[in-house]
Parts: structure tokens; C-alpha cells; sequence
């Protein structure tokens, strides 16, 4: 079994996963990923198991390979602004 991430890796994916979620250039997109990181990682703030962590660290890194294609494509074919953007 692999050891457990370390907090400062967490720290990391998490601010990784929010620079990710920004660059999406539509605004739904944009703020609904901002969303669920934060809340995500809220709710694995205080988890001590290192199993858990250490499942929760690997489904998150794979997440952000996803989320990082999608905020490529979603750059590629983005529309106007919105009025809530201006």
C-alpha cells in the first residue's frame, strides 16, 4: 500500500485544481468547478485515515488531468461574455 500524501501535496492538487478551474473561459464552467474544488477539499480537510487520503489524492490527480483537457477545449471553442462578466 502506498503511503499516504503528504498535507503539503494535498495543498498543492488543491491549488493546482483551482488554477485549473479559472482558466476555463465560460463563466458557469468556470465558477461551478471553483465550487466543487472548495468544497471537495473542505470536506477531506480534517480526514486522518492515510487509506482514505490516499485514495482521495489519487481519484483527485486523475481529476485534474481531466479538468485540465476540458479547460483546454473549452478555451478553444469559447463564446461572448456574459453580462455578469463585463
Amino acid at each position: 500500500m502506498a503511503a499516504a500524501p503528504t498535507k503539503q501535496s494535498i495543498t498543492n492538487l488543491y491549488t493546482s485544481m483551482l488554477r485549473t478551474s479559472q482558466s476555463f473561459s465560460s463563466y458557469n464552467f468556470r465558477s461551478y468547478f471553483t465550487r466543487r474544488t472548495e468544497s471537495t477539499f473542505k470536506d477531506i480537510e480534517n480526514e486522518t485515515d492515510p487509506a482514505k487520503l490516499s485514495a482521495f489524492y489519487a481519484e483527485k490527480t486523475k481529476e485534474l488531468a481531466v479538468l485540465e483537457r476540458s479547460a483546454v477545449v473549452n478555451q478553444l471553442y469559447a463564446g461572448p461574455k456574459l453580462v455578469v462578466e463585463e
